[in-house]
C-alpha cells in the first residue's frame, strides 16, 4: 500500500490511436492498473506533440488530430511498479515508458471514503516537551513565522502543537512587548509548545532552529497520556499530547 516516503513514479507516453486487442490502448492500460490496485493514475491528452517518428501531431490539422499523445501516470511503491511494469512493457508496443525515484510527502483520501473505526486507545510514557518563544510579527517568507513552523511541524508528521499568544512579555533584549490602547499593533509574544517523542522533538527542534532568528527554544522530559477517541484513523495523529 502506498505509504508517505520514497516511492516511484511512472510515466507512460503513447498516441492516442493506439490500440490493444481492438480497444484504446491508454483504456487498456488504466483498466490494467486499476485491476492491480494501483493507487491511483490519471491520463492526461496532450495538445500537441512529438515522437520518435518526428511528425508534428497537432489539432490544427484535422487528419492528425486523432494522433495526439497521451500521457499516464501514477505513483506508487518500488514493490507495485516492479509487479506491474513487465505487463505494461508488453502492452506499449508504440510509445514510452518512464520511471523515476520520488518521496510521497502526503498522501491525502477523497472526502466520501469511509475510514475503519478506531476502539479507543490510551498511550502513556516518557516523552519531550518543546516550547518555542518568538515575537508576533516575525516572519518567514512573507508569512507570520508561528505559522510557517506549525505547517513545517504538521508535514514532519509531529503528534500535536499548540499556539499560545502572549498579552504581555520581554526577552533577552529588555524590550517590553504588550497591547494597549495607545500601541494596539505591538509585537507581542508568542509561544508553540509541542510534545513529541525524544527523536521527533530532536528532529523539530532542528528545523525551528533554521527558521528562527530571533527567539528562544526550550526543552523539557514529560510524562505523556495521550488519549485517542473512536474516529477516522487520519484523525488519531492530530491529538495532541497531555502532560501531567
Amino acid at each position: 500500500m502506498l505509504t508517505r516516503g520514497p516511492a516511484k513514479r511512472v510515466m507512460i507516453f503513447l498516441n492516442e490511436d493506439t490500440r490493444h486487442h481492438m480497444t484504446p490502448l491508454h483504456d487498456a492500460v488504466m483498466t490494467y492498473l486499476m485491476h492491480k490496485g494501483v493507487a491511483g493514475a490519471t491520463a492526461t491528452r496532450g495538445y500537441s506533440g512529438f515522437g520518435g517518428h518526428h511528425t508534428l501531431h497537432t489539432p490544427k490539422i484535422e487528419v492528425l488530430a486523432e494522433h495526439l499523445p497521451i500521457r499516464i501516470e501514477f505513483v506508487e511503491t518500488a514493490e507495485k511498479v516492479e509487479e506491474v511494469l513487465p505487463t505494461l512493457y508488453e502492452m506499449v508496443t508504440d510509445g514510452m515508458i518512464e520511471v523515476q525515484d520520488t518521496t510521497v510527502v502526503k498522501l491525502a483520501r477523497t472526502a466520501g471514503v469511509r475510514e475503519p473505526v478506531l476502539p479507543h486507545q490510551r498511550h502513556e510514557g516518557p516523552a519531550k516537551l518543546l516550547r518555542v518563544f518568538l515575537g508576533e510579527a516575525d516572519q518567514w517568507h512573507g508569512e507570520p513565522l508561528y505559522d510557517a513552523i506549525v505547517k513545517q511541524l504538521r508535514m514532519m508528521e509531529i503528534a500535536g502543537a499548540t499556539v499560545y499568544r502572549g498579552i504581555l512579555g520581554y526577552g533577552a533584549k529588555g524590550h517590553q512587548h504588550k497591547r494597549s490602547f495607545w500601541h494596539p499593533m505591538r509585537d507581542l509574544p508568542v509561544m508553540i509548545s509541542v510534545i513529541d517523542t525524544a527523536p521527533k522533538i530532536a528532529e523539530a527542534a532542528e528545523a525551528i532552529e533554521a527558521m528562527l532568528e530571533d527567539g528562544l527554544i526550550v526543552t523539557s522530559e514529560v510524562e505523556m497520556v495521550r488519549l485517542v477517541r473512536s474516529g477516522p484513523a487520519t484523525e488519531a495523529a492530530d491529538v495532541p499530547g497531555t502532560v501531567r
